[in-house]
């Protein structure tokens, strides 16, 4: 299919002139580059408000320095300026665990490092208000939603406010945006009569608005009084931002609550006082039905770069480019994960018509060999999974509902996922169909004893080894200590040698000689030098040699992030101890490269300072080759999807 420019949603003065615009009424500042992909947030708001009869217009990754012409070559919005500052986190974006640089940013022309700016929801909004100090600025994305309060910055080392604090916007969207960016403007258009002659929105219009007429989903940043309804006994009260400053303990105490929160049916708003003003995070709306995801997902999109990059590479978009997501949320809350933060734990799926419908588009594109590198999400295999009885979830605090166990309220019914693929393998132009998503294993062991579906699990998981494992099927054990991966909330390191007896069986009746790809992380909150050694010997034992390590990142709203800063755990107070110094971390990590000549002494001497004699003889006591693992490195057809 061959597109026009203004396919895509203006970027310059000359692109709005071929619409015949002469002004918008809205900008979106994006720190990706412009992918018109439902994949990409900001592409996904943009066609989002334009479904509702908005003029947008996007600014991908603004020159941050200088005059800041970028800042001002489209002019001022009729509403305001909403800030996207991209598909990751900036910071884990441009920076490893041990805050080296990485070696590209995924979401940048060519992979350049210099497209934007640390913390860009700061950066472009002080810019914004400098130039436009009475337009509004509405923030959304996942670094607004992972700093909606008092949060840790582990690359500053410090406790930092709630990010509307610190960048001075006037509102916060969090989470999935589409349902409360719309209801913002609905509200503005029926409850604001504008005060400027051209009818322009102001700040001060915004701020007495949501006063009086507050929207699900949204933070504000207010005087007590300017609070809708005052504060009640059914608001949720933190401690301040000054007082968790003062006690760290505080703040693990205020996680607790907003972890809870966030992740539940029937939640609360919640109040935190910051300064001399109140966050207050207004309840999240309920998870997005099937006809409100389909809608997002049906969207025109040209499903690829604006043609200003012309033949230059975004990473991220050639991994994705042949890649369906089929749900969104993550019930699984393992405690390093920010999924549930920005998602929520509830799962919203899209009809298998939607599904089929992006498929079809992908096999008409001209560069489409037949490979369809993901049917997936963030889990592989919890698409249309919910509790049995719809009152028992309304009632539930539980951030995970596979962990400690997996609830007996939940479905495990992977009936409809198999017919998707089913489906699509069938689908003209289909060639193979692989699942790049991680798959959650303990959904595929668990036994509901309902034959129908056990049975159904059972297809599942024979199918999905047979048909959609591209040489490699990637899962998450982890850990293999049983009280690190308590901490995590996962499952036991057993269900993994479990899975890995049932993958190897049915590769081997079907003469196949796929591997499993185990990620394991070191340094989590709770895990010791000891803990890794172990690890060392167990993946040993079962012919993983593991070749990149992942380290902890403490990253905002996570329980791992609260007992890392605080050295306790949010739920229960207690301490919990974290490998902070360079050189501590060093000592785990080295476990992962025991078979490396130039690490062995070094192992060896820290195995006999813990009398562990019996670990030394488990890595070096016997003649060991196992082929490598080549854990982590790029694949052809790899899905950025986060575990």
């Amino acid at each position: 299919m061959q597109y026009q420019l203004t396919d895509w949603l203006p970027t310059t003065k000359k692109e709005m002139e071929l619409r015949g615009w002469d002004s918008v009424d809205i900008i979106l500042f994006s720190a990706d580059a412009y992918v018109d992909h439902p994949s990409f947030g900001c592409a996904v708001i943009g066609r989002l408000l334009e479904a509702e009869g908005y003029r947008v217009a996007i600014v991908p990754q603004p020159d941050w320095h200088g005059d800041y012409r970028d800042f001002k070559k489209l002019g001022r919005p009729r509403l305001f300026f909403g800030i996207a500052p991209g598909c990751m986190d900036s910071m884990v974006n441009k920076y490893t665990a041990n805050r080296r640089l990485r070696s590209e940013d995924a979401y940048s022309p060519n992979g350049r490092h210099d497209m934007r700016p640390e913390m860009p929801t700061i950066v472009y909004t002080k810019i914004l208000k400098e130039l436009y100090p009475d337009v509004p600025v509405v923030l959304g994305g996942i670094e607004a939603s992972l700093r909606r309060l008092s949060h840790y910055d582990y690359w500053q080392e410090r406790l930092r406010p709630g990010i509307l604090k610190e960048s001075g916007a006037d509102v916060l969207i969090y989470g999935m945006g589409e349902l409360p960016i719309a209801e913002l403007c609905r509200q503005i258009e029926e409850h604001i009569t504008y005060h400027d002659a051209n009818l322009n929105l102001t700040s001060t219009d915004l701020h007495i608005m949501l006063s009086k007429h507050p929207v699900l989903q949204t933070v504000t940043y207010v005087a007590k009084q300017d609070i809708y309804g005052g504060i009640t006994d059914a608001d949720i009260v933190l401690h301040s931002f000054e007082e968790a400053v003062k006690n760290p303990k505080a703040q693990a105490a205020n996680f607790k609550h907003i972890e809870e929160e966030s992740n539940r049916l029937t939640p609360q708003r919640i109040v935190q006082q910051t300064g001399d003003k109140y966050m207050v995070v207004n309840a999240p709306y309920p998870p997005m039905t099937t006809e409100q995801i389909d809608r997002s997902f049906d969207f025109p999109y040209t499903r690829l770069p604006h043609p200003k990059y012309k033949d230059k590479r975004i990473p991220a978009f050639d991994m994705i480019k042949f890649s369906v997501n089929i749900h969104r949320g993550c019930f699984g809350g393992c405690s390093f994960c920010t999924i549930s933060a920005h998602q929520g734990k509830f799962i919203s799926s899209r009809s298998k018509e939607s599904i089929l419908k992006e498929v079809e588009r992908i096999t008409q594109m001209p560069d489409f060999k037949g490979h369809l590198s993901d049917l997936g999400g963030p889990s592989a295999n919890m698409y249309a999974m919910s509790g049995k009885n719809p009152d028992l979830c309304r009632k539930c605090r539980r951030p995970s509902c596979v962990h400690p166990q997996i609830c007996p309220n939940m479905s495990n019914d992977h009936r409809p996922l198999l017919d998707i693929y089913r489906t699509v393998r069938q689908m003209p132009g289909i060639k193979r169909v692989t699942i790049g998503s991680g798959v959650r294993y303990d959904l595929l062991l668990h036994r509901t004893g309902d034959a129908t579906i056990d049975k159904t699990t059972d297809d599942y998981t024979r199918e999905l080894i047979l048909h959609h494992v591209s040489g490699r099927l990637k899962v998450a054990p982890e850990h293999t200590s049983s009280r690190v991966l308590q901490l995590m909330r996962k499952p036991p390191f057993e269900q993994f040698e479990r899975f890995k007896q049932v993958f190897d069986r049915i590769n081997k009746s079907a003469g196949l000689r796929q591997q499993i790809i185990p990620y394991f992380i070191s340094s989590h909150p709770g895990c010791t030098p000891e803990d890794m050694a172990e690890l060392a010997a167990l993946t040993k034992r079962l012919d993983f040699q593991l070749e990149q390590v992942q380290d902890f990142t403490p990253t905002p709203m996570t329980v791992s992030t609260e007992a890392w800063h605080a050295g306790v755990h949010p739920y229960t107070l207690q301490p919990v101890f974290s490998a902070k110094s360079q050189t501590e971390k060093l000592k785990q990590r080295m476990f992962f490269f025991w078979y490396k000549p130039e690490e062995r002494q070094k192992i060896i001497a820290e195995l006999r300072r813990m009398n562990r004699p019996d670990l030394i003889d488990k890595l070096f006591g016997a003649t060991f080759t196992p082929q490598p693992v080549r854990h982590g490195q790029p694949k052809k057809h790899y899905s950025p999807k986060k575990r």
